[in-house]
């Protein structure tokens, strides 16, 4: 057994503390709900919202590499994996916010409704079955496709059929499909309908972009980790990891261009309910927030992975893409938050508590995920055909 078949080590002591941690900190999340359960939903939906990002993420970048190849994909298989299994998790962690959906959204109470004309004009489609059965249909989606492509994986490396290979890059198109379309309306239902009055046809992709970055971002920070003491036969190498720095600094233009975007198009067609979402989010303790989202999830990361010793060097990488995942989040509180607080952010102690919850339970079935499972998948034949020359 070579050391490309032996089990992924490097993170299995994060298991138990991250487990440990996620549940005492949802726990007393939970108990500080008895006392204003309003604010505990809404620090909860933040949490979710930002952690279930992370398996879209890792979702479209596995589909991306099952469609084009390239050397840069096969060390991040088994993290881009273990990260889409989550998904088992975030669909049991989003019942919660089925239950409660009137403490959130307006559409959802009966009383809002009736003396607000828009909330009447648009039930058709804001209402509490219809939420209930669009997001039932999301994961049901979500899910079969992990399960396909973590099962032909599995199989890959059990038997090395060469067709798998072919049925991985077959379900990836119409599978990339499904999440850009499935995804656009999840965030629209979980964020943009907390302000019903606000419309934006870029939003969903705005959605996407910065979770396939926060995803990216997640499992390059995990790979360099793990290679510390796994050799991944050589492959991650200074050029993988400028490719990576590629792949992060392609979506954080993205990422830009699409949310200047939808500024320039409402600002310029002086859209008067739009320009209010902006107002909001651009004025008093907002303002802050805003400007750190302009120089830290765009000016800094974009001049920084432009530079190839910082691309190419694990170190630096790490830290850039840790910071990433951070920003991805200020993204989402900026995103979300403000439609709860127009006024500015606000410390709440159920927010860290509830990102901690949810996170810590994350990170565990993250890391069980990544155990026992081998560092490459050597028997992919695109891959024997590279070692060949590494």
């Amino acid at each position: 057994m070579n050391a490309a078949e032996t089990p992924l080590t490097g993170m299995e002591h994060l298991e138990k503390p991250a487990l440990v941690v996620g549940v005492v900190a949802l726990v007393l999340c939970v108990a500080l709900g008895f006392r204003d359960s309003t604010q505990f939903f809404h620090s909860y939906l933040l949490a979710f919202v930002f952690f279930v990002g992370l398996p879209v993420g890792s979702a479209e970048i596995l589909m991306i590499h099952y469609m084009i190849g390239g050397t840069w994909g096969f060390p991040l298989r088994r993290p881009l994996e273990a990260g889409v299994r989550t998904f088992y998790l975030m669909a049991v962690l989003l019942l919660p916010i089925l239950f409660r959906l009137p403490v959130l959204y307006s559409w959802a109470d009966p009383a809002k409704v009736h003396a607000d004309p828009l909330l009447q004009y648009k039930r058709f489609y804001l209402n509490v079955p219809f939420f209930v059965v669009r997001n039932v249909i999301y994961f049901s989606l979500w899910l079969l496709l992990a399960y396909f492509l973590l099962k032909w994986s599995r199989r890959q490396d059990e038997t090395g059929e060469p067709e798998l290979t072919q049925r991985l890059q077959k379900i990836s198109a119409p599978g990339l499909l499904i999440f850009g379309l499935t995804v656009t309306f999840a965030c629209v239902d979980w964020v943009m309908s907390l302000e019903p009055s606000f419309f934006s046809t870029i939003y969903g992709m705005i959605f996407m972009v910065t979770e396939a970055l926060a995803g990216m971002s997640l499992v390059t920070v995990a790979i360099i980790l793990l290679a510390r003491r796994n050799k991944f036969s050589g492959l991650v190498s200074p050029q993988v990891l400028g490719d990576y720095g590629n792949l992060l600094l392609t979506f954080t233009m993205l990422w830009a261009y699409l949310s200047f975007s939808q500024f320039l198009i409402i600002w310029a067609g002086n859209l008067r309910d739009e320009i209010s979402w902006y107002m909001v989010r651009a004025e008093g303790k907002w303002t802050a927030v805003a400007l750190v989202l302009i120089v830290f999830h765009f000016a800094v990361p974009f001049l920084l992975l432009l530079m190839r010793f910082v691309k190419r060097r694990a170190a630096s990488l790490g830290w850039l893409a840790a910071g990433l995942v951070v920003i991805s989040f200020v993204d989402i509180y900026w995103l979300t938050v403000p439609a709860f607080e127009p006024a500015g952010p606000e410390f709440h102690l159920t927010d860290l508590l509830a990102i901690v919850g949810v996170g810590g339970l994350w990170l565990w079935q993250f890391v069980s995920q990544l155990k026992g499972r081998p560092e490459l998948p050597l028997q992919d034949p695109r891959l024997k055909e590279i070692l060949q020359h590494v």
